[in-house]
């Protein structure tokens, strides 16, 4: 089964867009997941990792969660 972190940056209030991808995590591969865990980060971090592999970092990609889902998906047995 797979593991997915997201880390999200506290102070720059990016709960919500956490929240956000983790619930269409969920919803998408909820039956092919382990766990979907939110870590919390400083530094505007916004960053989708699985299985310890980053598949998205906003720093490099605009915040789009069906690109989130897109790079995540090669990763879901």
């Amino acid at each position: 089964m797979t593991e997915v972190e997201i880390e999200y940056c506290v102070p720059c209030g990016f709960l919500d867009r956490a929240e956000e991808l983790q619930h269409a995590l969920l919803e998408q591969f909820g039956d092919r997941l382990d766990r979907v865990a939110l870590v919390t980060g400083d530094h505007g971090v916004l960053t989708v990792t699985v299985d310890g592999e980053r598949v998205w970092d906003k720093s490099e990609d605009a915040f789009d969660t069906d690109l989130v889902l897109r790079r995540v998906r090669p990763h879901v047995g």
